[in-house]
């Protein structure tokens, strides 16, 4: 399973790949922060870090399927997928070398980001219980969507179509809050709890500030784990056709 996320590790960071993701990413965070500043009431640099990564999910969510695209749907259309199917590996070492090698990449451009709240606690003072909750929040919303972006990689032979419709999925899951939100749907509250439930967003904030509910520390692994379970369902389902 090791070499397996060492080979992965290797095909984000011996290419451009891993270091374009992460500058975009640097990109988004740098534009954020300089706009929050430009907008800035008082002489007092005061601003929230968890806010930051809420207000820009929809630019962030853009990052998670580039970064998981490559992952199965490569291997069907570069013709290796016969080839790690047949190794000696089973099926759920190598969903999980690939998620955690993906994790890897994420981890790497969140500890890119620790630049701007270091820059601040030079100029300011930087709430770290908060920083600390924010951070943990993403990461946890950033594994949920990585393996919903490597189920959809899985089920496809074009890296590009996996990165198309993982950024719809995506953003699906954005609008819940929305929706939500609509009188339509406040006016049943049964079904409003029900697209609550589903709202990554929300739990999102519960956690950044510092809420820690179980109920969305459960979702959040619950769903990561029933997602990668899932692949693991398909790819064995693949794995069988080709015996």
């Amino acid at each position: 399973m090791f070499s397996l996320y060492k080979k992965e590790i290797q095909s984000f960071f011996y290419s451009p790949f891993a270091y374009v993701l992460s500058a975009l990413f640097m990109l988004i965070f740098g534009f954020a922060f300089v706009g929050r500043i430009v907008n800035m009431k008082t002489s007092v640099f005061q601003f929230s870090f968890p806010d930051m990564f809420y207000n820009n999910f929809f630019y962030f969510i853009f990052i998670i399927p580039l970064l998981t695209m490559r992952s199965f749907a490569d291997e069907r259309r570069g013709g290796t997928e016969v080839q790690l199917l047949t190794s000696p590996l089973t099926i759920p070492q190598i969903v999980l070398a690939k998620f955690f090698s993906i994790v890897t990449v994420f981890i790497f451009m969140l500890v890119l980001s620790l630049f701007f709240p270091i820059y601040v606690s030079f100029h300011g003072t930087v709430i770290w219980p908060s920083l600390i909750c924010g951070y943990v929040s993403f990461f946890l919303w950033g594994t949920a969507c990585i393996a919903i972006g490597m189920l959809i990689s899985a089920m496809q032979s074009s890296s590009i179509i996996a990165a198309i419709i993982g950024e719809i999925v995506m953003e699906g899951f954005l609008t819940l809050d929305l929706i939500g939100a609509s009188k339509m749907i406040e006016s049943n509250p049964r079904l409003n709890s029900v697209v609550t439930w589903f709202s990554m967003q929300r739990r999102f904030v519960f956690i950044a500030q510092g809420m820690f509910r179980l109920e969305d520390l459960v979702f959040f692994l619950s769903l990561t784990a029933m997602v990668l379970f899932w692949i693991v369902l398909y790819i064995e389902k693949r794995r069988r056709s080709h015996n």
